[in-house]
């Protein structure tokens, strides 16, 4: 029986989007590949609700968010993080390596952004370059406000770099409307592909900060990508991932097929399957301080004296794979994602299985729960 994924990425790979990474290989230089790859492109771009630029990196999202630490800063710049989950701070993890002077608000990964608190951050250090926060973080399911953060650093003066990883391309992101200047999705999650491809969003305002960063870059270098993407047959400068980009085009197919407003319903109606189902077993949320979550995934508290491992454990024993907690919530909690390719049917069979899994635990005479 093959394992159903309920993680936070990578994903479940539709058949289809499987095939298409199995075709016959094609050279990344000829007519067909160019072809398919500026198609790409062009349709990624409702998903990130923009007009412009759209560079393919060949990694996994975290190293999209790295080049555009060295694309778009240079050593000694300073910027404002907001840390509210894992992969904020992973904003600030990056931008330190580099030497980039971080500023971190929103501690508490609880809650959503604080934006009094970021206000004050950007007034205590006008000489900030950019403000930097996850869109969707799955380490606790909360969905950051990025067009009021975007509000904030524009009265600043200052830029807006998001990571979308786990939201562009299962819920709404309006990338120009919202006034973000650069933003990262990756092929593994809401892009139902393989891992091992991103994609970053760029305005003016990011290429003219591009134009003066002095952080080095080679192979992550945006401004080559975007003029070998620019030849009358698009191209990137090196060898391009062939079939993880033959594995988006085809998921893109799918989204198409859908539509993306009805894919990003039923990344909604997913979510509230998974918290009311969870409810009516007792569940609490992992982090029950936050008012926006995310549609993509759902953090849960294992009840009191039961161990999320075992659960998870459980779990898996019945085929279904989901998430341990991160960090400070790894012993308390467990995280089911639900995104991309997985359907309602999917989220339903998880919870049926999971109150199988705790009626077994919590009554089973003489079981050990920790």
């Amino acid at each position: 029986m093959d394992m159903l994924l309920m993680t936070p990425g990578p994903t479940r790979v539709p058949e289809r989007v499987l095939a298409a990474g199995a075709m016959p290989m094609i050279h990344h230089r000829t007519d067909a590949f160019c072809r398919m790859l500026g198609s790409v492109i062009e349709r990624l771009r409702p998903l990130f609700g923009t007009s412009g630029d759209i560079l393919p990196v060949h990694s996994t999202g975290r190293g999209a968010m790295e080049a555009a630490i060295t694309n778009l800063c240079s050593p000694g710049d300073e910027v404002v993080v907001c840390c509210n989950g894992l992969f904020g701070e992973m904003w600030a993890d990056i931008a330190e390596a580099f030497g980039v002077v971080t500023h971190r608000v929103s501690l508490d990964w609880g809650v959503a952004v604080d934006v009094v608190e970021l206000e004050n951050a950007l007034l205590a250090h006008p000489n900030a370059r950019a403000v930097l926060l996850a869109h969707s973080d799955t380490s606790t399911g909360a969905l950051n406000d990025v067009e009021e953060v975007a509000r904030i650093a524009r009265h600043a003066g200052v830029l807006v770099m998001v990571d979308g990883v786990s939201s562009i391309g299962g819920a709404p992101f309006r990338f120009d409307e919202w006034g973000v200047d650069l933003a990262v999705a990756a092929s593994q999650k809401c892009l139902m592909s393989s891992p091992g491809l991103a994609f970053v969003a760029l305005n003016e305002r990011a290429w003219d900060a591009r134009s003066t960063a002095r952080l080095p870059r080679s192979y992550f270098d945006f401004d080559a990508i975007r003029k070998s993407l620019a030849r009358a047959r698009p191209e990137t400068p090196s060898t391009t991932p062939v079939h993880l980009v033959a594995q988006v085009n085809a998921a893109l197919d799918e989204i198409e097929a859908e539509g993306f407003d009805q894919v990003c319903a039923r990344h909604v109606e997913m979510a509230r399957i998974a918290r009311s189902g969870a409810a009516s077993l007792g569940l609490s949320p992992q982090c029950p301080g936050l008012k926006h979550l995310s549609p993509t995934l759902t953090g849960l508290r294992a009840p009191d004296g039961v161990s999320p491992a075992l659960i998870r454990e459980q779990l898996k024993a019945r085929g279904i794979l989901v998430a341990r907690g991160l960090r400070r919530y790894e012993t308390t909690s467990f995280r089911i994602g639900h995104m991309g390719d997985i359907r309602p049917a999917d989220v339903r069979r998880t919870l049926a299985a999971l109150a199988d899994v705790l009626a077994r635990i919590i009554h089973e005479p003489g079981r050990v729960h920790e």
